[in-house]
């Protein structure tokens, strides 16, 4: 397919696609154990008939509908029908509480909701049955579901509404500056905000996508694995839109308990991931390499040195021998375990620490992290091996994007790609986008191959009581890459200096008690198991500037996660949360 190929709006390509590839597997879930696909032609038919159905049920053009689902070919399905049908889709977390529904629902107008399972419904019907919505409906029976909304199944509406696929495809009148998405932002600082997203929004994306990946990788059929939810606009653009346009595959993650024997068995050619599943994956490829005893250790220990040194542009002739017996022994392995055709794992949604780009690289795995924004499409930019991969940048814009950086260092984006505003939110609306520029809130810096350096988010920026920056991500990123750490925040404006607040590894805690002989149960208390984590931030601490250092630290009560709101769905922090949760803990730390 053609990179230079413009689209008036998502659902004629996807039609357009669906016409050229006919039988071809489209859409892989795992049933029974066993890996089962959709043909491009069955989903457009379920794309065609679900469109009928929702607009038989009296949807207009312009209504927003809500969709409520884990990664499945259901989502995919409902999104394309939702559009074909000239709605707007409202994608939510599945992890959302009945507030964080009433929340969406009230604010978007959301005209009716499609939902995957009866489990998901529980959270969301009580808040369903206090809005505007007329209908619900269930990709799976919702049982014992009571009220005054109307609840249709799935299968049901499918078969009452056959409808051919080339009138539907004939009717498609949206146009590129139409509203596709409202996409609500995982709230890191408060109440979730509707990005509105245009079709030409997302398309701008995945042309400049779809133009690197050929020029950097060449033309080929192209597999994805999807694992982060759809309702996160990097996954929605980067792991849907972008494989419809490729004409690709996507597989559907069972989740991160089976992600790796799912990687091995999909064998993706390109995946979309955020740093911390990096972090994570780095952490237990090294844990069983250094339990596979010394020689694959060594072998380990000088991958990472040489792959530093070519970072550093110092290639030498004597790591020839070396580069040869690693290409033999460990990396073949490593690469097996992705599968072994993966073109690129393409990390965003939060800063990556340059040391965990380094690990992949020296494993030989091609790791581009990316830069962007829900409000952006949400890519504005990624690395490339054509302009030189420097894992402290974020590579160049895409192609169509235009980026500045303002007097004060903060990254302005121009450009297709920027929504038209947040919805129902004028004042917002008026702050972020500024004579046609989008002001994205993060610091930075553009280096002399044109690649875009982030140094920090405006908001997050710690300065303390000299007025000093300090980058709380940089040092988060350094304590989580010890292995007694597993999340970390530090905190210190307006104070002398850092504090920080820990949660250690579980995996290492129980190894280390075992060793210890010592039980979890209360271990927090142990002085020997302080002193242990102490050390692992003393490391952190001897390559920080002295304004950088963590003084002392407390442990939190237990780890962040999306459940107790203290990380977002995306998996980066909810700092006001924790902070209020922990502040009279942190303010103690300066006492004495």
């Amino acid at each position: 397919m053609s990179a230079m190929e413009r689209f008036p709006n998502l659902v004629t390509m996807f039609f357009d696609r669906a016409r050229a590839m006919g039988d071809a597997p489209f859409l892989w879930r795992k049933a029974a154990g066993e890996w089962q696909s959709l043909s491009w032609t069955e989903v457009a038919l379920e794309v065609a008939s679900l469109a009928s159905a929702l607009q038989a049920q009296g949807l207009k053009p312009g209504d927003p509908v809500m969709l409520v689902s884990e990664n499945r070919p259901e989502f995919c399905i409902a999104d394309l029908a939702i559009m074909a049908a000239g709605c707007v889709t409202v994608p939510t977390y599945t992890t959302n509480t009945t507030r964080d529904h009433q929340h969406i629902l009230t604010d978007s107008g959301a005209r009716a909701v499609i939902v995957s399972t009866a489990k998901l419904a529980q959270n969301l019907m009580p808040a369903v049955l206090r809005s505007q919505a007329s209908f619900v409906i269930g990709m799976e029976p919702l049982r014992g579901m009571q009220g005054d909304v109307a609840c249709h199944l799935w299968s049901d509406l499918i078969a009452h509404y056959p409808t051919d696929i080339e009138a539907c495809a004939a009717s498609q009148t949206a146009k590129r500056d139409d509203l596709a998405c409202i996409i609500y932002t995982s709230g890191t600082g408060g109440a979730p905000r509707g990005v509105m997203q245009h079709h030409g929004a997302i398309l701008c994306n995945i042309e400049g996508a779809d133009k690197l990946l050929e020029e950097d990788f060449g033309r080929g059929q192209e597999v994805f694995l999807s694992f982060l939810p759809l309702s996160h606009a990097y996954e929605h653009s980067g792991g849907q839109f972008l494989p419809i346009m490729v004409a690709g595959q996507i597989y559907y993650s069972e989740g991160l308990e089976k992600l790796a024997s799912n990687i091995e068995e999909a064998r993706p050619t390109i995946m979309v991931v955020v740093p911390r599943l990096f972090e994570v994956l780095r952490a237990r490829i090294i844990k069983s390499i250094e339990k596979q005893g010394k020689f694959p250790a060594y072998l380990l220990g000088q991958a990472l040195r040489i792959a530093a040194k070519e970072q550093r542009g110092r290639k030498s002739l004597l790591d020839l021998p070396m580069k040869a017996l690693l290409a033999r022994t460990l990396k073949p392995k490593i690469a097996a375990r992705f599968g072994g055709r993966m073109k690129a794992l393409v990390s965003g949604g939060a800063p990556l620490n340059p040391d965990v780009g380094l690990f992949f690289d020296a494993m030989g795995l091609t790791l581009l992290q990316g830069y962007g924004q829900t409000e952006a499409g949400p890519v504005i930019s990624c690395n490339r091996p054509r302009a030189g991969i420097a894992m402290d940048t974020v590579g160049p814009p895409l192609d169509g994007v235009e980026v500045r950086i303002a007097d004060d260092g903060e990254i302005l984006v121009r450009g297709e790609l920027v929504m038209h505003g947040y919805w129902r939110n004028a004042a917002e609306t008026e702050r972020a986008l500024q004579n046609g520029w989008l002001h994205t809130g993060d610091i930075g810096e553009i280096d002399e191959k044109g690649r875009i350096r982030i140094t920090d988010r405006k908001k997050d920026l710690i300065v303390n009581d000299k007025g000093d920056n300090v980058s709380p991500q940089k040092v988060e990123g350094m304590l989580t890459l010890q292995p007694e750490i597993g999340q970390a925040m530090v905190h210190g404006d307006r104070r002398p200096h850092l504090v920080g607040l820990l949660v250690p590894d579980a995996e290492w805690t129980r190894e280390w008690a075992a060793e210890q002989g010592r039980k979890v149960e209360g271990i927090e208390k142990d002085a020997a198991y302080q002193a242990a984590l102490r050390a692992a931030v003393d490391r952190v601490n001897d390559d920080l500037s002295v304004i950088e250092r963590v003084r002392r630290f407390i442990l939190a009560d237990e780890p962040f996660t999306i459940e107790n709101s203290e990380m977002t769905p995306s998996m980066k922090i909810r700092r006001h949360v924790i902070r209020a949760r922990y502040q009279d803990r942190l303010d103690a730390l300066y006492k004495g």
